[in-house]
């Protein structure tokens, strides 16, 4: 009988061995998950800890780069009242700390409604009745900037986003329509009412997604230069208004412009749509794919705050109509401001993007530093040799073409100009700027959208001077 019995033993002992290894796998998979996502874990709504430590902490402040306090709390005794002294003016960039969060108010969560004072301080402020005061943090924005940004976008709709192409911090990031942070408890039901082209809790500036029109360009000429490294600079084109092909593809140049003799940068810095539908049907289009994902599309973004991905597939199946209008940024083509900057960051940036940054550091309520965000590379998005060909590109469009009215003495700048149609309508376009400044030794870069009122050269690159000169203190 004895004999009989070990082998059910030994089974006993292999499966008790394989449910005990599995387990110590799984609380170890958990201690490393809670580890790593700790932030994520405690800013989730379901987490009762948060209330826990809004009864224990009063909510930390978020100032600018130059220490201006964007959001702060007081606590009236019986409540605590969260202040947002710019009130509309950071509204989606800095966010607000009711229903669910946004902006840096949701990112930063884990660190405002946390206090690292220490234990005796902890201690007085329990023996006085009062909160502790919650830790801080800094971002990269600079409130100068914010309000001339949105100043200059006034009452139409639209986004315009502002970093520093060399560390990626973002300067300035304006979505209109806005509102005002502090009364989203009682305008909540009349913002959940408007319909989504209206509505002010869009980000437009990380969420919206636009037809780029011809700041796509960019893209079309970098994938005409990497499958014609050797004989791009020979491109002719002879522009007569109209692009034509077959029975369906019929593309006119804006209003109906006649360009004549063109070569590969006239053509770009006239944003000739005849001769980019020309070269946009000359391309592969399984090679255009692979470019489309390198420059971001259909992947995640780097970037803390909330953001819709942009998606654009184009491969062998793509029609020649789809092609043709791909090629000159309508159609199917869609992008979001962030990414399009994010793309013009890495060009001025020789090739290079950084990781966009909004929060340089946390400090506790002694000032003491508690992490540090220091500039970081993402990934080369295309190479030096690129980078180079496409800012002359860029250059030729201030200097010669579109984007002559961001010509000064005290700076030289470089851009694409877009004109999206919308609406399947040639009278309604968005109007677009993307580029950066200096361009021999680029510092930083401006990207804007103003919905539905025309041309790029007439909206937009106004709009984006206003904005260089105060950053190079040009007034």
């Amino acid at each position: 009988m004895s004999k009989k019995r070990r082998p059910r033993k030994l089974e006993t002992r292999i499966t008790i061995g394989i449910f005990l290894t599995l387990f110590s796998a799984m609380i170890i998979y958990l201690c490393i998950y809670v580890h790593n996502n700790e932030q994520v874990l405690m800013s989730n709504s379901y987490n009762s800890r948060q209330k826990i430590l809004a009864k224990e902490n009063l909510r930390g402040s978020i100032y600018d780069k130059y220490g201006e306090v964007l959001a702060y709390s007081e606590n009236n005794g019986s409540t605590d009242v969260r202040i947002y002294p710019y009130k509309n003016l950071f509204s989606h960039v800095v966010g607000y700390h009711t229903k669910g969060k946004s902006g840096i108010e949701s990112f930063a969560n884990y660190y405002l409604i946390n206090s690292n004072i220490s234990l005796t301080e902890k201690a007085e402020n329990d023996l006085k009745g009062v909160k502790n005061p919650g830790n801080s943090v800094y971002t990269t924005l600079d409130t100068n900037l914010q309000k001339i940004a949105s100043d200059s976008l006034g009452m139409f709709k639209g986004a315009i986003v502002v970093s520093d192409v060399k560390t990626g911090a973002i300067l300035a990031m304006v979505s209109k329509p806005d509102f005002d942070p502090s009364t989203v408890d009682e305008d909540w039901d009349k913002y959940l009412a408007m319909s989504d082209d209206n509505s002010v809790l869009l980000n437009r500036a990380t969420q919206g997604q636009y037809p780029p029109g011809s700041t796509f360009k960019i893209i079309t000429a970098l994938e005409y230069i990497r499958e014609n490294p050797d004989s791009y600079k020979n491109y002719r084109y002879t522009c007569n208004g109209r692009y034509t092909n077959g029975a369906d593809i019929n593309i006119s140049c804006f209003h109906g412009s006649t360009h004549g003799e063109e070569d590969f940068f006239k053509s770009f810095a006239k944003s000739c749509n005849s001769s980019f539908a020309n070269i946009g049907m000359s391309l592969d289009r399984d090679k255009f794919g692979k470019t489309l994902n390198e420059l971001l599309y259909n992947e995640k973004l780097p970037l803390d705050i909330n953001y819709n991905v942009s998606k654009l597939t184009v491969d062998g199946s793509l029609s020649d109509y789809d092609m043709s209008q791909i090629s000159i940024g309508q159609g199917n083509a869609t992008i979001s401001p962030i990414q399009l900057n994010m793309i013009t960051n890495a060009i001025a940036n020789n090739g290079i993007l950084m990781k966009p940054m909004l929060i340089t550091e946390v400090v506790d309520a002694n000032n003491m530093i508690i992490k540090e965000y220091k500039p970081e590379e993402y990934k080369r998005l295309l190479s030096e040799d690129e980078a180079t060909v496409m800012k002359e590109l860029m250059a030729e469009v201030v200097e010669k073409g579109t984007a002559t009215k961001l010509q000064s003495e005290y700076y030289t700048a470089a851009g694409k100009t877009g004109s999206a149609e919308y609406n399947g309508n040639s009278l309604d376009s968005h109007a677009w700027f993307t580029g950066f400044a200096p361009v021999d030794d680029p510092k930083v870069s401006v990207t804007i959208i103003v919905e539905g009122v025309g041309t790029g050269g007439e909206y937009a690159v106004p709009i984006a001077k206003r904005i260089i000169d105060a950053y190079f203190g040009v007034y």
